[in-house]
């Protein structure tokens, strides 16, 4: 894999994994919510015009267009793995930003993905 499709591949995971954080964030903002026949449309719209959301939708964008110009370059079986370093990722920043618990069970598993992307991009 060439500079440029790593460097496509990588910005899309990251962008991929940065709308996932702008997401939480936003369902952080709006707090707990259920969908009914009654609140569909005020929790929609609460949803639709939080920043934190639009956010997140314009990383997936932006993430969506880098991903299809990784894919022109790079074999799927080498890009598609590539997104599991979103998980890495994410679990370290929602540790970080969010509290979230980050248990020796769930690095080890971190760590197996890690070793895992590592192998499949040296194939």
């Amino acid at each position: 894999m060439n500079a440029v499709s790593f460097s496509l591949v990588l910005a899309g995971v990251l962008l991929n994994a940065a709308a996932q954080l702008f997401l939480k964030a936003g369902t952080n903002a709006v707090g707990h919510f259920e969908f009914h026949a009654d609140n569909i449309v005020p929790v929609g719209l609460k949803l639709a015009f939080q920043p934190f959301i639009m956010g997140g939708m314009a990383c997936y964008a932006v993430s969506l267009v880098l991903w299809i110009m990784a894919l022109s370059r790079v074999p799927v079986s080498i890009a598609y793995p590539m997104l599991s370093i979103g998980y890495v990722i994410n679990a370290f920043v929602a540790w970080q930003w969010f509290g979230e618990a980050l248990a020796a069970q769930k690095l080890l598993g971190i760590g197996f993905i890690v070793v895992g992307v590592f192998l499949v991009a040296r194939s």
